[in-house]
């Protein structure tokens, strides 16, 4: 697909990555408080404290002023539904980063991509043809491989992040059924008050909120928050840059990333869970990308 006008690949590229790292740091956060604080109430602490940034991408949406600052949209239902699968995903995920290795849980949430492919036939009624496929289960062997069922360290915690990817994944292509003129950002703020709400009805139900040890874990909750509102707001801007498949290929900069940093601030270094399967998981992944730009170049589908 040839470059829009307004296109800026390079920094949408660096902003991007940004935001990886951003999503990398909130999780080393996540890890370092999950043994003094709840999954679900550190999943509502990131939500209510990531609101600020995704307001700030809503206000900066030139669309969104123009169209006369809308808080409704004709899809209500959409957001609804991608903040309840981010709640119980977030919920995984996090539960997930306290009980395993940094990086093998982050690799493994790497397959949400994989989701989307197979999502999308049944929920957009796209036609997925056998390249696709094929890239998929290239990935999702990856991901068993990650997981390791049989190896002698498995436990069953690795399934927590497959089901935060598969529910991301429903977040991702539930997206793809909005209204084109709808505001990315309002979609996503809406989305993440839906998360807010089903993360404090979750922590509530499962014995409400630890009282906060102490000032640093109270800087820390706030720092969680503003690492992940600010790479989703990251995110944002990068999109509005240019094509989501310039971006796509780097995705993937987040698995390396989250190993070196398992390694350098919890002396993880699990080589041996990520070897080869998350080369399989990359491989199936960049397959899907390049599918997925020969495809936006042709006038007909698959």
């Amino acid at each position: 697909m040839a470059a829009r006008p307004t296109d800026r690949v390079l920094p949408a590229i660096l902003i991007s990555l940004v935001a990886i790292l951003l999503f990398d740091l909130m999780g080393l956060v996540i890890k370092y408080l999950s043994s003094r604080y709840g999954a679900a109430e550190l999943s509502a602490w990131r939500n209510l404290f990531g609101i600020v940034p995704g307001l700030i991408a809503l206000w900066s949406t030139r669309s969104w002023h123009r169209a006369g600052r809308p808080w409704r949209m004709r899809q209500w239902y959409i957001p609804v539904i991608r903040g309840l699968a981010v709640t119980v995903a977030q919920f995984c995920f996090y539960l997930a980063l306290g009980r395993l290795a940094f990086a093998t849980a982050t690799t493994i949430t790497y397959s949400n991509a994989l989701f989307i492919v197979a999502l999308s036939a049944p929920i957009l009624g796209e036609r997925v043809g056998p390249f696709r496929w094929a890239a998929a289960l290239i990935g999702f062997a990856g991901v068993v491989m990650v997981m390791g069922p049989g190896r002698d360290g498995f436990s069953t915690d690795a399934i927590l992040p497959l089901i935060a990817a598969m529910l991301y994944g429903v977040s991702g292509v539930m997206s793809r059924l909005l209204d084109e003129d709808v505001p990315s950002a309002l979609v996503n703020l809406q989305s993440a008050a839906i998360a807010a709400m089903g993360a404090l009805t979750l922590t509530l139900a499962t014995g409400g909120f630890t009282p906060i040890a102490s000032a640093a874990d109270l800087g820390w909750i706030a720092a969680m928050g503003a690492f992940g509102g600010t790479a989703v707001l990251c995110l944002v801007i990068a999109y509005r840059m240019t094509e989501p498949s310039n971006l796509a290929p780097f995705s993937y900069f987040g698995i390396p990333t989250a190993l070196l940093l398992g390694w350098v601030f919890f002396g993880e270094a699990p080589l041996d869970d990520l070897w080869p399967g998350a080369l399989l998981i990359i491989a199936g992944g960049l397959m899907i990308v390049w599918r997925e730009r020969r495809l936006a170049r042709r006038p007909l589908g698959d």
